[in-house]
């Protein structure tokens, strides 16, 4: 009989830097939904991976003095470290670099094109820089990008651009007719109302942005990130390519798995693509919140991340995972801090599994040696545990198909917190005095090991490291841990247990915070020091040193268009201003803000040091200088050029 398939995926990461515990989340969700499928008997197939090519790479790669490629694979290998850290049991991992995605991409935009779905045209509109998106002035938030909320620049370019448009009313009725295409449903709506302000065409195509993949028939063009990204989903699976061969076997997917910020590409931008070129859609999209810190979104451009590395080594992957699983209401916003996780770790997992574990095995070895008789003695208080036993895959079954993962862990530990209420009740160490009471004694040990049993089985889904140390103690067999020997109470035959270490020690944690505390103190302070050093102008040369001419023929000048100017956060002199060179954007800090405000230089043209060498500065890579002249008063006044073009040199 052939299997039922299930195929999910995870957004595939921009790696821009290592990733933190907010993409650890969304990947461990996944993993613990493809390990349930698996369990259940399923056909799995888990995508994973990541989105290498635009701007940012292209901007970060120059700052640390490598090219695209090398600066991703650095990336790439600490990505995949973490994964194999967290026990992510993905079954393909994409790269949007690998040579066979790249080829099946330009196979896509060439098809698009030559149904008349693309078009080239001319693009002049607002850019966002960090989103890698096109905004009409409409769409923008108080003049800055509705996604992220930073500031948006003009952008004036020929480009391709996917007619978007002609595929509004198709994907509402998508919506209409299939009512968990978008999940959660307040996501749909703001989908909804997204597509009657009226969709505009989408550009598909830069010249300005070398590091992507090139359009085989216009090769000045590089294909628009997310046609290149959203495209993964397919050619991982070999379509419009020779490497595999399974898209017939596992598309459509039946679960795309994003952050609620990137839902709309996913939902809106994807589905019309598929539709172009008459594939069948993903079954569902389900956007899931952010695990926030301190009340803020964690971002690595800001800073306010949490390592999970870090956290695995200090308390576990297990816990860690335990944690992002069971804390975090699915679907909404979740916050992160360090007292919820070492409760969380002390509450379900110490107090009541591990405690469990330990008791059961502990008394079975003090009344019996460590293995149960045969003979049994059943009574009515075992009943109520027995049907939340066999009730328990039921409604974990519901939960994991609803996505509503922290509510099928906590039917699971449900009898968990039973199986401890039923020692109270039966008062084992009671019964264990009476010589006559020893069948019922069996029994009651019996009911135990059984229950956990079943909280195992299924929490191989969840803590595939936790598992097989349980069984190890309470003398489970892998036929036992099946998903099929969870319909009835009462497998197992022979109970033999061996006591072992404790499985999730308590944590003081009094003592463990004022510890974190402690070193999150010492690591600010460094930080604080770090850039205060960083920010330190140079000394002023005393006196004005004769050069030579082949001195002065090293400094190439040129001009640059200011297209976008912000202040640096915590510094009251320094601006970050982003400068177009005539053949890239570049990032430039200047101590100027004293005398100039943002909005005074965005849009001007200004004369720039082309080869200085980077320098690092308050956490940003500043790529030349900016000429200005000292005012008579002390002051600092820009050298405006804005009848020049940019990229042309100064002589």
């Amino acid at each position: 009989m052939e299997r039922k398939k299930f195929y999910i995926t995870t957004p595939i990461y921009y790696p821009s830097d290592n990733l933190h515990i907010g993409h650890s989340y969304t990947t461990v969700a996944c993993d613990a939904l493809a390990r349930y499928k698996r369990l259940q008997g399923y056909d799995v197939m888990y995508l994973t991976g990541t989105d290498e090519h635009g701007q940012k790479i292209q901007d970060k790669a120059a700052a640390a003095g490598k090219t695209p490629k090398q600066y991703v694979d650095d990336i790439v290998v600490g990505i995949k470290e973490l994964w194999e850290l967290l026990d992510i049991s993905y079954d393909r991992y994409i790269r949007t670099t690998d040579d066979y995605h790249v080829e099946a991409v330009q196979k896509i935009f060439k098809q698009l094109y030559d149904k008349g779905d693309i078009y080239k045209g001319f693009y002049e509109g607002m850019y966002c820089k960090p989103c890698e998106t096109f905004w009409t002035a409409s769409q923008l938030v108080d003049g800055k990008c509705p996604d992220c909320g930073r500031d948006v620049y003009a952008a004036k370019e020929d480009a391709y651009f996917f007619k978007l448009s002609n595929y509004a009313d198709r994907l509402l009725k998508l919506y209409e007719e299939n009512p968990k295409f978008i999940q959660p449903e307040a996501r749909k709506n703001e989908m909804i109302s997204f597509i009657n302000q009226g969709l505009q065409d989408l550009c598909v195509s830069r010249t300005t942005v070398k590091w992507g993949i090139p359009v085989t028939f216009d090769p000045d063009h590089t294909v628009y990130v997310w046609v290149d990204a959203l495209s993964n989903y397919i050619t991982a699976l070999g379509y419009e390519n020779d490497k595999y061969n399974d898209y017939d076997q596992y598309w459509p997917a039946d679960i795309h798995m994003v952050g609620k910020e990137i839902l709309r590409f996913h939902t809106i931008i994807w589905p019309a693509m598929l539709m172009a070129l008459d594939l069948p859609l993903p079954k569902r999209v389900f956007g899931h919140g952010w695990l926030l810190l301190e009340g803020g979104k964690m971002s690595k451009s800001v800073g306010n991340v949490v390592d999970p590395v870090v956290l695995c080594k200090r308390y576990g992957v297990d816990a860690v995972r335990y944690f992002l699983l069971r804390e975090v209401p699915f679907g909404n916003d979740g916050v992160y801090t360090n007292e919820s996780l070492i409760a969380r770790i002390n509450s379900d997992l110490a107090n009541d599994m591990g405690n469990l574990v330990s008791r059961s095995a502990a008394m079975i070895e003090k009344y019996f040696g460590g293995t149960l008789p045969a003979d049994r003695e059943a009574d009515e208080l075992d009943n109520e545990l027995i049907a939340l036993c066999e009730g328990l895959t039921e409604k974990t079954e519901k939960y994991m198909d609803d996505l509503s993962i922290p509510q099928a862990l906590a039917e699971i530990f449900k009898v968990v917190q039973r199986a401890n209420k039923y020692i109270d009740e039966t008062a084992p160490w009671v019964l264990a005095k009476d010589e006559s009471k020893k069948a019922r004694l069996a029994t009651v040990l019996y009911n135990l090991v059984e229950a956990m049993r079943f909280v195992t089985t299924l929490l191989q889904a969840y803590l595939p490291n936790t598992t097989p140390k349980i069984a190890a103690q309470l003398g489970y067999k892998a036929e036992d841990l099946t998903y099929e020997t969870l319909a009835k109470f009462g497998h197992l035959t022979n109970v033999t247990v061996q006591k072992g270490e404790v499985i999730f020690p308590r944590i003081d944690a009094a003592k463990e915070l004022a510890a974190i505390a402690k070193e999150e103190e010492e690591k600010k302070a460094a930080r604080e020091a770090a850039q205060k050093k960083a920010e330190e102008p140079a000394a002023e040369e005393e006196k004005v040193e004769e050069i030579t001419y082949d001195d002065f023929a090293k400094v190439n000048l040129i001009v640059g268009e200011v297209k976008d100017c912000t202040a640096v956060p915590k510094s009251d002199k320094l601006l970050n201003l982003t400068i177009w060179d005539g053949k890239r954007e570049r990032t430039i800090l200047s101590g100027i803000h004293e005398w100039y405000e943002p909005e005074d230089l965005k849009g001007h043209k200004v004369v720039i040091v082309d080869n200085l060498a980077p320098r690092k500065m308050r956490g940003f890579v500043s790529e030349g200088m900016v000429l200005s002249a000292d005012t008579p008063d002390g002051g600092a006044q820009v050298v405006f050029v804005d009848d020049m073009t940019p990229g042309c040199k100064v002589r």
